[in-house]
C-alpha cells in the first residue's frame, strides 16, 4: 500500500470512528476475552475494562483499538484492520484480518488468528513460569516446523538463565542452559553456559563434562580450555 493512500485510509477510518462505541454484552465479553495465537511464539491477549476493549500484544499492556463498527477494529499498533468473527461451523470467535482494497492485497489468504484454551500457553511462557518440560516440547514443536525460527535463537533463551546466573539461583539456570543445549545440541554456547552454572553451583564434574562438550564443537573456547586446564591437573 503506498504511503498517501495508507494515511487516507487512516483518515477515513478515524473519521468513522468519532462517534461511535461499542455496547459489548456480557456473552460478548466472555467468548472473547482470552488469548489467540498470533503466531507459534507470541500470543493477542484480548481483556475489557469498565466495557471498554484492550489488546496486549508484543509487551504493550494496553492497546485501544479504533472502533468502526460491527465487531471490527483498525488496531494502529498493528497495522491491522481485524475483526471478531465466528467461522461458519464453529462456536469460538476468531480475530480474522480484514485485507485492504488494494492490489497489494488482493488474492491473499485470509488470516485468522485462533482463541486457546484458558490452560494454553506458548514456549516463551512456559519458560518464564520454570516450566521446562513443555517449554521444551513447545520450542521443540517449533523448530520442527520452522528450524530457521527466530524464537530458537539461542542467545534469547540463554538471557532467562544468565539472569538467574546473576540472581544466584543456579538451579533455574542449569534448567534454562539444559533445554537450550537440546535445542541447539552442536553450540559450544550453550554447552559453556550450562558448565559455568554447574561450576557456580560447586558441580565440578558437570562443569567439566560440559566444558568437554563446548570444546568438541569450538576447540578455540578459551573458557573450556581454561577450566579443562585446571581440572586436569587436580
Amino acid at each position: 500500500m503506498k504511503i498517501k493512500h495508507f494515511f487516507y485510509v487512516l483518515f477515513l477510518m478515524l473519521m468513522m470512528a468519532c462517534g461511535k462505541t461499542a455496547d459489548y454484552t456480557t456473552e460478548f465479553i466472555k467468548e472473547t476475552s482470552g488469548s489467540y495465537l498470533f503466531n507459534a511464539n507470541e500470543v493477542i491477549e484480548v481483556y475489557f475494562e469498565n466495557n471498554e476493549l484492550f489488546l496486549k500484544w508484543r509487551g504493550a499492556e494496553k492497546i485501544e483499538p479504533i472502533y468502526l463498527g460491527d465487531n471490527t477494529y483498525f488496531i494502529k499498533e498493528m497495522n491491522k484492520k481485524i475483526a471478531f468473527v465466528k467461522p461458519a461451523g464453529s462456536q469460538n470467535y476468531v480475530i480474522s484480518e480484514i485485507p485492504e482494497d488494494d492490489a497489494e492485497d488482493k488474492g491473499k489468504e485470509e488470516v485468522n488468528y485462533k482463541k486457546l484454551p484458558d490452560s494454553a500457553k506458548v514456549a516463551s511462557d512456559y519458560l518464564k513460569d520454570k516450566e521446562y518440560d513443555k517449554a521444551l516440547e513447545g520450542y521443540l514443536a517449533i523448530q520442527k516446523e520452522d528450524s530457521n525460527s527466530g524464537f530458537l535463537n539461542q542467545y534469547d533463551i540463554n538471557r532467562f538463565g544468565n539472569q538467574y546466573l546473576k540472581d544466584e539461583n543456579y538451579k533455574d539456570a542449569i534448567e534454562v542452559f539444559k533445554l537450550n543445549s537440546k535445542i541447539h545440541p552442536k553450540s559450544d554456547n550453550v554447552y559453556s553456559s550450562l558448565a559455568n552454572a554447574y561450576a557456580k553451583n560447586g558441580d565440578s564434574l558437570q562443569a567439566y563434562n560440559n566444558y568437554k562438550i563446548a570444546l568438541k564443537y569450538n576447540t578455540g573456547n578459551r573458557s573450556a580450555k581454561k577450566f579443562i586446564s585446571v581440572y586436569d591437573k587436580k
